[in-house]
């Protein structure tokens, strides 16, 4: 009896394991073939960072639109390796395109469209999917449903390419297919003593859900080109988004 169940667990592990695979979540040989998250990738499915799915990031403010900007930047760096190319969709030119050569990306390698209507944003990005010579696309938007995420989703499954959803200030945030939810926040930068200038980029990153994986808070730095943890205490009565929303 307990050889057969034994048995049975090993079959529903491996199916598991098979459905992840599918899903862009096979665990990687070469840890140095990690997009660099640090301790964020251990979250995730088999320890895997989700490159085959739409990640939604949620805005409340101009600043942390900036914020999310730029935690996107550093993860293009490492999608956009070898001279890959990005397709940057929006209709209200948020983005300075000279800004993210501070994480590595330059701005030539960036296709930036702008649309005259968010559902125009939703189709390029559609259409910029389907397409398997780019390394991303990132879309700026305000709302996304659910029959919108599944048809971006679907599609890069098919294509084996990264999709972002930059929502600013949605009035909703609803459920959608997105393989994970994001709110970034930026942190005041710290100087080295005695020095002057401005120090490296941080961030509160705040994953507030993944498929398949645990939701979590961390604070990092943006330093030589990665993702770094940064060791500070917790601001009293700072809440997400989703907390205000659930409390």
């Amino acid at each position: 009896m307990a050889t057969m169940l034994e048995n049975k667990s090993a079959v529903v592990n491996r199916l598991k394991q098979d459905i992840l695979r599918l899903q862009g979540f096979a665990p990687s040989e070469n840890p140095t073939g990690k997009i660099g998250l640090g301790p964020i990738e251990s979250v995730f499915p088999n320890g895997v960072f989700p490159a085959w799915g739409i990640h939604e990031f949620i805005s409340t403010s101009p600043e942390q639109e900036a914020a999310a900007s730029g935690f996107i930047g550093g993860i293009l760096a490492r999608l956009m390796e070898g001279g890959k190319v990005c397709l940057w969709i929006s209709n209200s030119k948020v983005l300075f395109p000279p800004a993210i050569r501070a994480f590595g990306v330059e701005p030539d390698r960036i296709v930036f469209v702008d649309m005259a209507r968010q559902r125009d944003v939703l189709w390029a990005m559609e259409e910029g999917l389907k397409c398997p010579g780019l390394a991303a696309v990132v879309a700026e938007v305000r709302e996304l449903e659910f029959v919108q995420s599944r048809r971006l989703q679907l599609a890069v499954e098919k294509s084996r390419i990264m999709g972002f959803v930059l929502r600013s200030n949605p009035r909703k945030i609803g459920a959608t297919a997105s393989v994970a939810r994001w709110q970034i926040r930026h942190l005041a930068s710290a100087l080295e003593e005695g020095l002057p200038g401005v120090g490296f980029p941080r961030w509160e990153v705040e994953l507030m859900k993944v498929r398949n994986g645990h939701p979590g808070y961390w604070k990092i730095e943006w330093s030589s080109g990665n993702f770094i943890p940064v060791d500070l205490p917790m601001q009293p009565g700072v809440l997400s988004l989703y907390d205000r929303k659930s409390g």
